[in-house]
């Protein structure tokens, strides 16, 4: 069986996670001040969300931009659509936007 391509595994991730952050670090540990705004909006919601660590995963992290069309990190996918990066993320949590797609994506999980 062939192993799947880096394209693959990151389709499958987004596939699989109805929330999910490709970021620098962890929640509780993010490596970069971006991915550490990003996480303080989210935590705001209380939503369940997967995280992948592009720093551990140097293959994802050089691949998701071509897949997402989206240049930096993190990255938020919702539903599979790509929601964006920290300030879409928190200007999105602050107009009131992102919190009904939270919960509709992971009330549907």
């Amino acid at each position: 069986m062939n192993k799947p391509s880096t394209e693959e595994i990151i389709r499958r991730q987004i596939a699989d996670n109805p929330v999910i952050i490709y970021m620098k670090g962890s929640p509780e540990a993010p490596e970069c001040g971006f991915s550490a705004k990003a996480i303080a909006a989210l935590n705001t919601t209380s939503a369940d969300l997967a995280f992948v660590n592009v720093l551990q995963a140097p293959f994802i992290r050089e691949r998701l931009p071509k897949v997402s069309g989206w240049p930096t990190f993190p990255q938020l996918f919702v539903n599979g659509e790509l929601i964006g990066g920290s300030d879409i993320i928190c200007e999105m949590i602050d107009s009131g936007e992102l919190q009904p797609l939270l919960q509709q994506a992971t009330a549907a999980a």
